[in-house]
């Protein structure tokens, strides 16, 4: 069992605190993000699923922009640039398929 308060917690980017677990095939993020500050326009090649817990975040795929709020989930799949805004302060969970080695080197 894991205490998510007992691993370390890294700020990737201004605004984005983050607590990682990796499992032998997967990385769980739990973000807590602020209010107004973004993810620059990426990709990767896992499949990543994002899921918000509390707030409004905004997440652009190819451009197409998609509002995400507390209970939906949106799916990212590998290859894909995406880009995010946090609308309000947040809570999100995201779930990476195979494991994020560069997360596990922060």
């Amino acid at each position: 069992m894991i205490n998510l308060k007992d691993e370390k917690e890294h700020e990737p980017l201004p605004g984005y605190k983050v607590r990682f677990v990796h499992s032998d095939h997967m990385t769980f993020a739990f973000w807590d993000i602020k209010k107004g500050y973004a993810v620059p326009n990426h990709s990767h090649p896992q499949e990543q699923v994002v899921k918000v817990l509390e707030g409004k975040l905004e997440l652009s795929l190819e451009g197409e922009k998609h509002i995400l709020e507390a209970g939906r989930v949106l799916i990212i799949p590998g290859g894909v640039e995406h880009s995010a805004f946090s609308i309000t302060d947040c809570k999100a969970i995201d779930t990476f398929h195979p494991v994020r080695e560069d997360y596990k080197n922060l």
